[in-house]
């Protein structure tokens, strides 16, 4: 692929956004990580977004870059990449992921990053500017990741069910107090390991179309530090309107059920980081939210609440297409 000429000035700017919008995934995302040990009494607030945002950062030493090379590489046509696109991306996703943060909406940043990719580059050069294989995949996983969550926070539960069976429910809940930290810490991972590479990706995608980055090289390191660094400083600030909504809306967790929940979901994202695949955290952890709740009962879940939240991921792709489309139209005109 042929470099274009971007400004420094340009790049620098387009790079800082792109890290507004990594903070802002953390910020947006941080209940995904901590509110099943914040509405079980776990932890304390301030103590859990400090917790999840510690083990943000600690994914970087973890997981291998594969997300951000299906992000960077995977999605839309390198050749069609400029400035432009890389903008148009970045506002549509800052804006949907503003939107549903104010209404207090569990959308995916993922998706929303993946649809302001998308409508920016459909409306520069059309269809044919879309990597079929790297997009259908992510959009399998919108459908695969809560089921995988489901499945397997609902036998996590049955696991723990069958083998504490015979065990007075308070020696129950003050071991799983204390397990919940172990499962929180490993959701946690999952979450930095598979958010911070989405604007990793984007950030490499916009150096290698300013030939500042080699496309069969690795990423720089100064990205991979300052994007994992700024979803940790996202999630330490958190998103207290989402954490009620995904703590106890859903459905009534005690510390065995947030163990469970986590556990499954972050099991599923650990399996979808290994094979570069960007997932939704927010789908993922409902998924396993509702697969625990519905182990007790079917009416243990408002599934008024679920359905909602179902409205959204599937608003959203489309939707941050919109905005980033009209993004890169305005963007095409003063850039």
């Amino acid at each position: 692929m042929s470099s274009i000429h971007i400004s420094l000035g340009m790049i620098v700017l387009l790079v800082g956004l792109a890290l507004a919008f990594d903070f802002m995934n953390g910020f947006h995302d941080a209940a995904n990580s901590i509110a099943t040990v914040v509405s079980t009494g776990v932890l304390k607030p301030h103590q859990a977004v400090a917790f999840a945002a510690f083990f943000n950062v600690v994914a970087i030493s973890i997981f291998q870059l594969k997300v951000a090379a299906t992000i960077g590489k995977g999605t839309i046509d390198p050749a069609i990449v400029d400035h432009v696109v890389v903008f148009g991306a970045l506002v549509g996703a800052i804006a949907w992921n503003v939107i549903t943060w104010y209404y207090g909406i569990p959308s995916s940043s993922s998706h929303a990053l993946i649809g302001g990719l998308v409508g920016a580059a459909l409306i520069k050069s059309g269809p044919q500017s879309l990597i079929a294989s790297g997009l259908w995949k992510t959009i399998a996983f919108i459908f695969i990741s809560p089921l995988l969550g489901y499945i397997l926070g609902s036998i996590m539960t049955l696991i723990v069910g069958w083998t504490f069976f015979h065990t007075p429910a308070r020696k129950v809940d003050k071991w799983f107090h204390r397990l919940q930290l172990f499962s929180a810490s490993l959701y946690s991972l999952g979450h930095g390991g598979n958010d911070a590479q989405k604007t990793i990706g984007i950030i490499w995608m916009l150096l290698i179309a300013a030939g500042m980055s080699d496309p069969h090289g690795s990423v720089p390191i100064w990205v991979v530090a300052c994007c994992y660094v700024a979803i940790g400083m996202g999630t330490l600030f958190g998103g207290w309107r989402i954490v009620r909504t995904m703590g106890q809306k859903i459905t009534k967790l005690k510390p065995v059920g947030g163990f469970c929940a986590e556990t499954g979901g972050a099991m599923t994202l650990f399996l979808a980081t290994a094979m570069g695949i960007p997932v939704s955290t927010t789908h993922t952890i409902t998924g396993a939210i509702v697969g625990v709740g519905s182990t007790r009962r079917f009416s243990a879940v408002r599934w008024g609440v679920a359905g909602g939240i179902v409205w959204a991921w599937i608003l959203t792709i489309p939707g941050t297409a919109l905005i980033s489309a009209a993004a890169w139209w305005v963007g095409s005109r003063i850039l």
